[in-house]
């Protein structure tokens, strides 16, 4: 019997924009907006969201009681580990990754990005190793046998971070696919890093909810189409900029070998 568990990382401490799970959209927090959107999708049998242990992260663990979804805390750093130990307390057989900081992610893509995986008997699943959804889209589904694997070989700082890097780096190991959208739309951004990404989600909010509590992604490009101006709020920023990152504390391309053969 298959249950999907979706896991929303989020963390208070954000070096580019501290705090931004809790910041209000419309009334109620990022986290709950987006968790609003979540909830939509037909196909999840649970939802928590995973954050720290850290004392930063009580607010967003308070928020959490607030509107009634599962919390679990564990290390601040090796999201990997809190991953890993999040999962080991459910009957999850398949989990679907999400980060906190993508209040715009519609649920259909999420439905559709479990369906790809679970059709093809995938071990892992995204719509983002190949960009053609828009950035804030990311959805990542995978077994709960590949999250094992990857937590117990995984070696790397980015690792151990960004949890998946292990399973998608390794196609001789687990059997990967990418789902992709029929006309390629990564040129939009729709996730909050900056400051500039806030304040254009809360207009894309501010137009939309009103009118359509559960508008998409085909109202989002509409209302972009209509008022072109407000893609240029965040235009010119990086995609999967803290990933890129993280990797600078990775290990020379030698040293990895090193490691690497430590661990087979």
């Amino acid at each position: 019997m298959s249950f999907v568990l979706a896991v929303i990382q989020a963390r208070m401490t954000s070096t580019r924009l501290p705090g931004k799970v809790l910041l209000p959209i419309l009334g109620a927090s990022m986290l709950a907006r987006q968790i609003e959107r979540v909830r939509r999708a037909s196909r999840l049998d649970g939802l928590m969201v995973a954050t720290s242990l850290d004392p930063s992260d009580d607010p967003l663990a308070r928020e959490c009681e607030r509107i009634d979804v599962e919390c679990f805390r564990g290390d601040l750093t090796d999201v990997l580990e809190r991953f890993h130990q999040a999962v080991a307390r459910t009957a999850a057989t398949e989990i679907v990754r999400l980060t906190g900081d993508c209040p715009l992610l519609c649920p259909e893509i999420v439905d559709s990005v479990i369906a790809f995986r679970a059709e093809r008997e995938l071990d892992y699943a995204s719509n983002s190793r190949e960009p053609t959804f828009p950035d804030g889209m990311d959805v990542e589904v995978f077994t709960r046998s590949a999250l094992v694997q990857a937590r117990e070989r995984a070696v790397l700082p980015s690792e151990h971070e960004h949890v998946t890097p292990f399973i998608w780096k390794h196609p001789e190991l687990f059997k990967i696919g990418c789902l992709t959208h029929s006309s390629n739309l990564s040129q939009h951004r729709w996730t909050v890093d900056e400051h500039s990404d806030y304040v254009l989600i809360c207009k894309v909010f501010e137009r939309l909810y009103p009118i359509n509590p559960r508008f998409g992604l085909a109202d989002i490009l509409e209302l972009l189409s209509r008022e072109p101006e407000l893609q240029k709020i965040n235009a010119g920023l990086q995609r999967n900029a803290g990933y890129v990152k993280s990797l600078q504390n990775d290990p020379s391309s030698e040293q990895q070998s090193g490691i690497q053969a430590k661990h087979t």
